[in-house]
């Protein structure tokens, strides 16, 4: 028997929001593990807000609405906020009830650059890895960078002097970041990933992965230039060799890194902090490779090389599902805060896979 198509509304639901949320929902996980991260993050919330005045919008959901935003690749804090209001998974992940009103998108982006500094999203990201510290190896590891790219357009790219005659009009023309600079975002520098490739205005964002899983062991965001790479590589590398200092442990490190990587100085340095340089021989630059057989005829050598390429997974779900292949924020300390927090999501999205693995 065919039924009637009713149009009339119920006026009362008697299925809560924690019901309607299938049992094998994969954000069931996540929310609890975000929960026990928030949980222990409750003194530092509490230092950024005053005693007294009207209650803002707890951080607690501020951060969870930015993971919903990570996840579902949601482009802009309008939608979100069009997401929240109708979307019942979305209000059972952030903490909304069923009838309580979504905050208006320009008060969410308020709160939300008062709040998610680079220190908070640091903190989130240490707790995340406390988390995930059974699947995690203590090394190998594997170091990268990627190009973000900057929320201006190549005719922002203008003189700093003002001296355009035409301003815009860069074809024919030198432009160097000594010289010109972007007016909508001061921060982003021209940056040729490769070669033969267009230069862009942007940002370096770096990662270094542990190899076992997969997982982003550590991130952080630089200008764009020539030497940001190494630098940032060696600056997450001295992280990790001086907590080892600190637990008196005397093994070695090793490190995998792509030919951009493969320089006297950088395998130098590397060298120095007790670490073997697993890195790719490039062979074609001037004076030859600073890896030779010493390293590459060790077992270690090949495996590091063959987990290389896990890093360029994380890089493509960044950037493809959370959003950083084009940054919508302009400054380099809120870029580093979306990358560090996106960088924290996806180890969030991978933990109830790897959980799973184990049952």
């Amino acid at each position: 028997m065919r039924g009637d198509d009713q149009q009339q509304s119920g006026m009362f639901s008697y299925v809560s929001l924690e019901e309607r949320v299938p049992p094998d929902h994969p954000l069931r996980r996540v929310r609890q593990t975000v929960d026990e991260i928030l949980r222990g993050m409750a003194k530092e919330f509490d230092g950024m807000y005053a005693k007294t005045g009207r209650p803002s919008v707890p951080p607690e959901r501020l951060l969870r609405a930015v993971l919903l935003q990570i996840f579902y690749s949601v482009r802009s804090e309008r939608m979100l906020m069009e997401q929240m209001n109708y979307n019942l998974l979305f209000r059972w992940f952030v903490g909304l009830e069923m009838d309580e009103p979504v905050w208006n998108h320009a008060v969410f982006s308020k709160n939300r650059e008062r709040v998610l500094n680079q220190e908070v999203a640091q903190e989130f990201f240490r707790r995340v890895l406390v988390q995930a510290k059974p699947y995690m190896s203590d090394e190998p590891f594997t170091v990268d960078g990627t190009l973000i790219e900057a929320w201006a357009s190549q005719k922002s790219f203008q003189r700093k002097d003002g001296g355009d005659e035409d301003p815009g009009q860069f074809r024919g023309g030198k432009r160097t970041n000594d010289t010109h600079a972007s007016k909508t975002d001061p921060e982003a520098r021209l940056y040729r990933k490769g070669v033969g490739q267009e230069a862009k205005l942007g940002y370096l964002g770096h990662v270094l992965m542990e190899n076992r899983h997969g997982l982003v062991a550590d991130a952080m965001l630089t200008q764009a230039d020539g030497t940001a790479e190494r630098d940032a590589g060696l600056l997450m590398v001295y992280g990790k060799w001086r907590k080892r200092r600190q637990q008196r442990r005397s093994e070695k490190m090793s490190l995998g890194a792509d030919r951009a990587y493969d320089t006297r100085e950088f395998v130098a340095t590397v060298r120095e902090m007790d670490c073997l340089p697993h890195v790719a021989q490039n062979l074609n630059r001037p004076g030859g490779s600073a890896i030779d057989s010493r390293t590459t005829r060790h077992r270690s050598y090949e495996l590091s090389q063959s987990k290389r390429p896990l890093i360029e997974k994380a890089f493509g779900w960044m950037k493809q599902t959370g959003g950083m292949r084009q940054t919508k924020l302009r400054g380099l300390a809120k870029v580093a805060w979306q990358f560090i927090m996106t960088a924290a999501a996806y180890n969030l999205w991978r933990l109830p896979k790897l959980q799973a693995a184990e049952v």
